[in-house]
């Protein structure tokens, strides 16, 4: 088994390696495969890496949900092939990898799991850095006999102090944990910041300091170097091919910084640069998931919106047909943030807070529709909010409800032995188990077609014939449109959900936006002699479009996870009738009248677009 390395320096830094998992969750919205992992895992594993960061955070999710891997396979592979190089997870404490609070014994056997199946380093956080929502993970870590990393958030508000930050250390220190990590998820670290913090910390305790950022702003090279002047003895970087803008310090760069100083991190710079190499060409590979906000971005020293939740965002707000407002969002999420007594932007308070942000803008009426998500962080479930949440806004989400104070995983009764009878003979292992737990909807899903033997990836597109073509995009997305001697600048702002033979489009046309449905009548077929085929596409039926004040829509494309009424069911105005899921999180869609249901047009699981009528009411 691999160990964790103990510095005999004491000004040695020491690096983890982020390239199998921040790195492209940052720059590549966590698409990178299994298959392209492993060909390189025999080179970084000589380089003597303190740790190599390769699983946990969105991860999980992305095997499951895009990649249609088992995400327990993967690290059983890379643990295979790294037998010298400690593996290291991010663990968002009670959540797990999932959105929401875990009992005590799904904590317990996830965290077992995951130490077994090939983890050595936990990195260890809660997304409101409430220490109470990490102490049953840190203890499974230790019972495990594997080295506990208890991280803090950095972001900055009103409430989050240097002070604020030290009474956080020593609390991480009592509660046992090995090392401490300075998450600073938004690159919002300055200079001065940096020592301030680092100084203070290191006074304030003896466990090893770890420095963990972002290079959105452009200064987190310099602010690593001075975190390491100023007591930080571990640095996470990424290999420079995906390093920069929302992802982190090039490794290669600096391993070179800290070379003949007391801090040598004493790697191969050579055997570095050929990892680099190789990354190169496997970035090109995904160049579909860029995102043309993943450059360097000082506006993130406003919005706080971390790394890897940028690049998401925007492709999120593509699929709403809506990447022209991102500006709007990243304005609204510092006043949702506010509103929500300031709360870090990390996984899974960045998604509340950027999808509540979303919602916002898109609805044109700020609260006009909040998110499950929300309703339950107002109400505690996610854990104490670090300031004063707005009560106008708690009122308009949870009316008079009760505000818990205890610790929200205290009245969770334990789940393990329900879920497995839940998921029954489609999980094979416990590991399946926990899948299910992160997951139930996709994490069912991806069982069942493993049993089936029908698990397909999402595709990855060819690169462009064009060398001069960008590698983000296949088809120009801004151009003018000359018809009858008019020319109109048309702006491609989104795609939504594709039925069988429809797709709408939303773009803006002279700046007005439009959204244009598209609707297939041939189809491509590809032949035995590798021709194609062009037929006649088949119509099937089609939802009726949304036209009446009783017809039920959606404000966003989303997927439908739960249908609360059925035909004939009597409704009230307000009354919530489908649940639908969009950009990860769940909002309840609401009765426009009130009446009696007439039709349901949707089934579970369903991809739906705005303008459908999904229920009718009369």
């Amino acid at each position: 088994m691999a160990s964790v390395s103990k510095s005999k320096s004491k000004k040695k830094v020491w690096l983890t390696e982020v390239v199998l998992r921040d790195a492209h969750q940052s720059l590549l919205a966590t698409r990178m495969r299994t298959e392209d992992m492993l060909p390189i895992c025999p080179k970084l594993d000589q380089v003597g890496f303190w740790s190599l960061e390769a699983w946990g955070g969105a991860t999980f999710d992305a095997c499951l949900r895009f990649l249609k891997e088992d995400p327990w396979e993967r690290l059983r592979k890379l643990k295979e092939a790294l037998p010298k190089t400690p593996i290291q997870m991010l663990l968002r404490g009670q959540n797990l990898l999932g959105y929401r609070h875990y009992s005590d014994d799904v904590v317990q056997a996830f965290v077992k799991k995951s130490a077994e199946n090939g983890v050595d380093v936990f990195r260890i956080f809660d997304a409101m850095n409430d220490m109470r929502n990490i102490e049953v993970s840190v203890k499974a870590v230790l019972k495990a006999r594997k080295h506990a990393q208890g991280a803090i958030c950095y972001t900055i508000s009103p409430v989050h102090t240097i002070k604020h930050f030290v009474k956080q250390a020593k609390e991480l220190e009592k509660m046992g944990c090995d090392s401490i990590a300075i998450k600073d998820m938004a690159g919002l670290l300055t200079p001065a910041h940096t020592v301030e913090l680092f100084s203070a910390l290191s006074k304030a305790t003896k466990l090893p300091l770890a420095f963990h950022s972002h290079t959105t702003v452009g200064v987190a090279n310099i602010c690593m170097y001075l975190a390491v002047q100023n007591g930080a003895r571990h640095a996470d970087t990424a290999i420079s091919s995906l390093s920069w803008g929302t992802s982190h310090s090039p490794t290669e760069s600096m391993v070179a910084a800290f070379r003949d100083t007391p801090y040598d991190t004493g790697l191969n710079l050579p055997l570095l640069q050929e990892i680099g190499f190789y990354f190169r060409g496997v970035r090109k590979k995904y160049h579909q998931f860029e995102s043309e906000y993943a450059e360097l971005d000082t506006r993130v020293m406003l919005s706080q919106v971390p790394g890897g939740m940028i690049s998401n965002l925007s492709n999120q707000l593509k699929e709403q047909g809506a990447l022209n407002r991102m500006n709007e969002v990243l304005a609204e999420i510092p006043r949702v943030r506010e509103d929500l007594g300031f709360p870090p932007l990390v996984t899974p308070t960045s998604q509340i807070v950027g999808t509540q942000a979303v919602l916002n803008v898109l609805t044109g009426q700020r609260y006009k529709s909040i998110t499950n998500e929300v309703k339950l962080y107002l109400q505690g479930r996610y854990g104490q909010a670090p300031g004063k949440i707005n009560d106008v806004v708690r009122r308009m989400a949870i009316g008079d409800e009760e505000i818990i104070t205890y610790r929200p995983a205290d009245k969770l009764k334990p789940e393990m032995q329900r879920l497995r009878e839940e998921i029954g003979a489609l999980a094979k292992s416990e590991e399946d188990v926990l899948t299910y737990a992160m997951f139930p909807e996709i994490g069912r899903k991806f069982l069942e077609e493993r049993a089936a033997g029908t698990l397909k990836a999402e595709e990855l597109k060819p690169l462009p014939s064009s060398g001069a073509a960008s590698l983000s995009a296949y088809a120009p997305t801004d151009f003018n449109v000359t018809m009858h001697g008019e020319t109109y600048h048309i702006q491609v702002t989104g795609v939504g959900h594709k039925s069988d033979e429809q797709r709408p489009f939303f773009v803006t046309v002279d700046g007005v936006p439009e959204q244009i449905l598209i609707e297939t009548l041939t189809e491509t077929v590809p032949t035995e002699a590798g021709m194609v085929d062009t037929r006649r596409a088949s119509k099937g039926s089609k939802r009726p479009k949304a036209n009446q004040e009783g017809h039920v829509t959606s404000s966003m494309p989303g997927t439908i996870v739960d249908i609360l009424v059925k035909p004939g069911a009597k409704v009230k105005a307000g009354d919530p009738v489908l649940v639908i899921e969009a950009m990860k999180m769940e909002n309840e869609v609401p009765a426009p009248v009130s009446g009696t249901v007439k039709n349901v047009n949707v089934a579970k699981g369903d991809s739906v677009n705005p303008d459908e009528a999904l229920v009718e009411i009369e």
